[in-house]
């Protein structure tokens, strides 16, 4: 039973990190979106042909923004991770795939690093919660032991 008790506070305690790396990442990456509009923001998204580009970089960038800080701060972790989520998938099926038929298998998989780290980091979060030391714990009322 102890052993239990310490795999769970050592998944929690992970789940910090990772909480506050995936939303860095994101939260940082929302805004370079509209400090560099023509590589990053509308004129990316207008080059690798996502529809209705001008809506489409607000929603996106928006979601980084507001779920980034949300993870940070391990607020509504679960429920942030879902936008993040939808939105890495859609950038790694509208780059990484095309990539890889163009380019193939190692060049694809060397650019597409970044994108499958920050997928698979939601999910664990999807699953795990926040963790310690989030807003989502301090709410829940739950105490360590």
């Amino acid at each position: 039973m102890i052993d239990k008790i310490l795999n769970l506070q050592s998944s929690t305690s992970a789940a910090v990190l990772i909480r506050i790396i995936v939303g860095y990442v994101f939260f940082v990456e929302g805004i370079q979106k509209y400090l560099y509009p023509d590589t990053l923001g509308i004129g990316r998204f207008i080059k690798i042909g996502i529809p209705y580009p001008h809506v489409m970089i607000h929603i996106s960038a928006g979601a980084e923004i507001i779920c980034g800080a949300l993870l940070i701060i391990g607020l509504f972790t679960r429920l942030a991770t879902i936008p993040l989520i939808i939105n890495i998938s859609v950038a790694i099926i509208s780059t990484k795939f095309i990539m890889f038929f163009q380019k193939g298998f190692w060049p694809a998989v060397h650019e597409s690093r970044l994108d499958f780290t920050m997928l698979v980091s939601l999910i664990f979060l999807l699953i795990v919660g926040a963790g310690c030391f989030s807003m989502d714990k301090k709410l829940s009322g739950v105490q360590d032991r």
